[in-house]
């Protein structure tokens, strides 16, 4: 049981009664601290350099399930303005956007003194929720998640009136990127511009040990899986849409985004396609890493001044 604020993590070992306890706190302040049982043997502080400046958070608990969500505003935030917002999603099982870990958000701050205000929020299917709140998204894995990123977005917006819903841009990479196209797809009335990073395109070519585990059989939830598919949705883009995607993605494999670039032409649907040469699910370079990022700032940029 933890007491203070912050981020804490633990380390064990098979066979070993010896810890490693990590944390981080809301300050960025950082420590491992080793320890036998409850005795501890040692703390050691972080000599790691700090950041020019901490990101400019906000927490709030927003929505009908009180999703917990993260409010990123400009270094030099204006009174009285109101500011087009990037939506940073998740939004699947197993991750979490929303942490009191300061360094988590080193990148949504980029994004945010790029002239956004930078939201993420844990809809129903993230976990440490409980077992029912992961649960819900059994048999269809798009339509809570979009709707909980709707509903907390609204919410958000009601509650921050420097929040522009009429300017709102999505980005996400993996799940995220697959939520991300599904919003500017499906929802077109609440998210005018998006950036798919390695999205799924449709789960019966994802790993089963995955997939099944949520959907179930593909011959027994066929209507889910079509639903959840992005290229069923294909025909219905309306907003700017860009896809991007590692060639030697080994997790959501290249072909995904192929085919829901194929999918969106055949459909006669405009949009943009940035394949990543060479790179696996994540991009470790850092010159290609900032290309990158540059390049989701100046689309949903772009996007979000254009009327439709």
């Amino acid at each position: 049981h933890t007491e203070e604020r912050g981020m804490h993590g633990l380390i064990t070992g098979n066979g070993t009664d010896m810890q490693v306890r990590s944390f981080v706190g809301p300050d960025g302040s950082l420590s491992w601290t080793v320890a036998r049982g409850t005795e501890t043997l040692g703390t050691l502080p972080s000599r790691a350099e700090q950041p020019p400046s901490w990101p400019r958070l906000t927490y709030q608990t927003v929505g009908a399930h009180d999703f917990r969500a993260v409010i990123v505003r400009p270094q030099d935030w204006e009174a009285g303005r109101r500011y087009p917002v990037l939506v940073h999603v998740y939004g699947g099982p197993h991750a979490k956007m929303v942490t009191a870990d300061p360094y988590r958000y080193v990148r949504s701050q980029w994004y945010a003194d790029q002239g956004f205000i930078v939201v993420s929020l844990d809809g129903r299917g993230t976990p440490d929720r409980g077992r029912a709140w992961e649960r819900v998204i059994r048999g269809d894995l798009i339509t809570v998640p979009l709707a909980d990123q709707i509903d907390g977005l609204t919410a958000l917006g009601a509650a921050n009136p420097d929040l522009d819903l009429d300017r709102v841009g999505i980005f996400g990479w993996s799940f995220g990127g697959y939520l991300s196209a599904h919003a500017v797809l499906q929802r077109p009335d609440v998210f005018h511009a998006g950036v798919a990073g390695a999205p799924v395109a449709a789960w019966e070519d994802y790993d089963t040990h995955y997939t099944e585990r949520y959907m179930g059989l593909p011959a027994e939830n066929p209507e889910g899986y079509a639903h959840a598919s992005a290229l069923t949705h294909a025909p219905e883009l309306r907003r700017p849409l860009l896809v991007m995607h590692g060639t030697d993605d080994d997790n959501v494999y290249f072909a995904h985004a192929v085919k829901l670039s194929d999918a969106l032409f055949r459909a006669g649907r405009p949009h943009a396609f940035l394949p990543l040469t060479g790179y696996t699910h994540m991009v470790a370079d850092p010159a290609v890493a900032t290309r990158l990022q540059e390049r989701v700032v100046g689309f949903l940029s772009d996007g979000l001044a254009t009327e439709p």
